[in-house]
């Protein structure tokens, strides 16, 4: 292969491992945070993607001045879901493990309602539309001016988290709640309101994932769910809890299914994703990142 070759196979694992990534901080802050495993996480994704198409098509607005929006709707739901649902869960749960248990028997039942929202309004058919879709030469390859502008902002989004999670006082705040919910509570943190300002937060941030994936995909109601699985895959492989390890481990994962897809079969990706996240939970089942 030409040195070009290699390029363009690498920067197609970053473009989609930026995605991963984003998706999985999102996921990774509701679960650290709160011990909610969101499986309903993907679904506000698609949300993200289906508010951004209509944005378009219907309206005129661009995909990229909808971003902050779609971040801003799915934080809003976020909290509204949280004060409607998980923060009763955490009232009338006797401990976490209860909580945990519950909390995702919940977003069972949240997935599946979201989905066949979005069936209902929506249709199940693809959609998708044409957005920045010219090519843009990079070190001699050629790569589409949207997917670029996917992984610009993704990384964006992640490392902004991430300086906002370490240098910040709120961060240091989330930070405390992750390693020690009840010594953090002892100091005088406010569980009430970082609880659910993080679970909107983490569901905003898969409403900009769904946003930038539609500029250069289609999209559809069952399109959330893969995600998730690979979001938990990420997490698994970068450390629950920890940010960093995230974005590492999504861009990582990214690049490696690129290069094995390439090298072997297009339809070995998910034995490749499943085998990875196999290894990693009997090998370093506490990821390869300490919070």
């Amino acid at each position: 292969m030409s040195l070009h070759a290699w390029l363009e196979l690498i920067a197609s694992g970053l473009i989609t491992g930026g995605v991963y990534a984003l998706i999985a901080l999102g996921l990774n802050l509701q679960y650290g945070l709160m011990r909610v495993l969101n499986i309903a996480h993907g679904e506000f994704l698609m949300l993200g993607a289906f508010a951004t198409w209509f944005a378009y098509t219907q309206l005129g607005i661009s995909p990229l001045l909808m971003a902050p929006f779609a971040f801003a709707i799915m934080m809003g739901l976020g909290l509204v879901i949280h004060r409607l649902v998980f923060r009763r869960l955490a009232a009338t749960s006797p401990n976490v493990d209860v909580f945990e248990a519950r909390g995702l028997m919940v977003a069972f039942g949240l997935m599946f309602l979201v989905q066949n929202f979005a069936s209902l309004v929506w249709g199940g058919e693809l959609r998708g539309y044409d957005y920045l879709t010219d090519p843009v030469g990079v070190g001699g390859a050629q790569f589409a001016a949207n997917k670029l502008t996917l992984l610009g902002v993704a990384l964006a989004a992640s490392i902004a988290l991430i300086v906002v999670l370490r240098k910040t006082l709120l961060g240091k705040g989330v930070r405390a709640l992750m390693q020690s919910p009840t010594g953090a509570q002892l100091v005088g943190i406010d569980t009430e309101r970082l609880h659910p300002l993080m679970f909107g937060v983490g569901l905003g941030l898969a409403g900009l994932a769904g946003c930038l994936l539609s500029m250069a995909y289609t999209i559809s109601p069952s399109m959330g769910e893969p995600y998730t699985v690979t979001a938990l895959i990420v997490i698994t492989l970068g450390g629950f809890g920890s940010m960093t390890g995230s974005l590492v481990a999504g861009l990582a994962l990214g690049v490696i299914e690129a290069l094995g897809m390439h090298f072997t079969s297009p339809s070995l990706k998910s034995l490749l994703s499943y085998g990875i996240f196999i290894a990693v939970l009997l090998w370093k089942p506490s990821g390869l990142f300490k919070r």
